[in-house]
């Protein structure tokens, strides 16, 4: 459950405020020593409460355990709260429930599920904590966390299935897509970032600068970005890269590909930039620049085009894997990383309005066209 998180943090807060009154002194203080004693109780009890009705939701959604079969523990860790991410969470624990009735055994994940909100101690944490769990495996969802839990579980090897790492090679998560050779495998996002250059001019073959907005600190970007600069320097295409590592530079890096009058912009899957995009598009809108990106959810919060792989389909993919590993005795190294079919356009039709642009000729050019309206959550 997502607010175990909560309680994480709430732990460590408690911890430093404890550690910070034993440096205390004098009786006139004692009052308010007992204040705050009380308040971070009542604090407690209230996370306490908070997780337990969690608990309680998560354990009645979850299908009854299958009589006298085997019962693995299964954690799923999210990097952060964007609806893609979002999507995949949901799907592998729809297809682990499914897998558990077909091969009569229990997958117990209701009580191993995190969400790290971006924080790398507070993944660390979690590990720490999945790993004292005795956990049968770790799925990690996004690049930053698979990192994380790859180092968590070098000396336990504990299996750990990844979803939505664009570039496992290139992150050093795997020796190669067909041998992972060690205790990680999962599934890809891999952008193609060609297909989507291609998009951006089909629709407007007059660009002249192109702004590339993303997070330094997110390996995801790395591969897409160096291709997207190849691209526009054959096309004799200006590039403008601004970047940022908060919701405050993302939105302040935006404001200043606006200023530099690029006339279009790119972000590959970049999970930092997703979690703004509701806060930033409406400048895109208002200055008519089209937002490309690397993935539907960007579309669903206001982007003009998200370009990508079927994140419900990533996430069925990744829960076949856990399934296939834990049951079969499938060996992670020699298990190949999944990539699915990369070439579904998904255009904003509101956006596309309100910027006046053309999109008809994409369904030439494109596996699927999709169309969607602005939401926070996918339906």
């Amino acid at each position: 459950m997502k607010k175990k998180t909560a309680a994480l943090f709430m732990t460590a807060v408690m911890t430093a405020a404890a550690l910070a009154g034993c440096g205390s002194a004098g009786q006139t203080e004692e009052n308010g020593a007992a204040q705050e004693s009380g308040a971070q109780t009542e604090s407690a009890d209230a996370a306490q409460e908070e997780d337990a009705d969690a608990a309680k939701e998560s354990d009645a959604a979850q299908p009854e355990d299958v009589a006298g079969g085997e019962t693995y523990k299964v954690g799923i860790v999210q990097y952060v709260d964007d609806a893609s991410l979002n999507q995949i969470e949901a799907a592998i624990e729809a297809e682990l429930d499914a897998k558990a009735a077909e091969l009569g055994v229990n997958f117990d994940y209701a009580d191993y599920v995190y969400n790290g909100q971006a924080d790398a101690t507070v993944l660390n944490q979690i590990a720490t904590e999945l790993i004292a769990s005795e956990v049968d495996v770790i799925v990690p969802i996004a690049t930053p966390v698979a990192m994380i839990m790859q180092n968590a579980t070098a000396d336990n090897q504990i299996p750990v299935v990844f979803s939505a790492v664009s570039d496992p090679v290139g992150a050093g998560l795997v020796e190669s897509m067909e041998a992972p050779g060690s205790n990680i495998t999962g599934t890809s996002d891999a952008l193609d970032t060609e297909s989507i250059m291609d998009l951006m001019f089909a629709a407007n073959p007059e660009i002249k600068k192109v702004g590339l907005l993303y997070s330094k600190s997110e390996d995801s970007s790395t591969q897409p970005v160096k291709d997207a600069n190849a691209y526009c320097a054959d096309k004799g295409v200006i590039v403008e890269e601004k970047t940022g590592t908060t919701n405050d530079e993302i939105s302040l890096a935006a404001d200043a590909l606006i200023a530099d009058g690029c006339d279009a912009i790119f972000t590959p899957t970049d999970n930092t930039v997703m979690t703004v995009e509701l806060a930033i598009y409406e400048k895109f809108i208002e200055a008519g620049i089209p937002h490309y990106c690397g993935a539907d959810s960007f579309a669903l919060n206001g982007a003009f085009l998200g370009y990508g792989v079927n994140y419900e389909e990533l996430g069925t993919a990744t829960a076949d894997i856990v399934a296939d590993i834990l049951v079969n005795g499938a060996d992670p190294a020699a298990t190949p990383v999944v990539t699915l079919d990369n070439g579904i356009a998904t255009v904003n039709t509101e956006t596309a309005e309100a910027i006046g642009l053309d999109y008809s000729m994409f369904a030439d050019m494109c596996e699927e066209l999709r169309e969607i309206t602005t939401a926070k959550e996918f339906e």
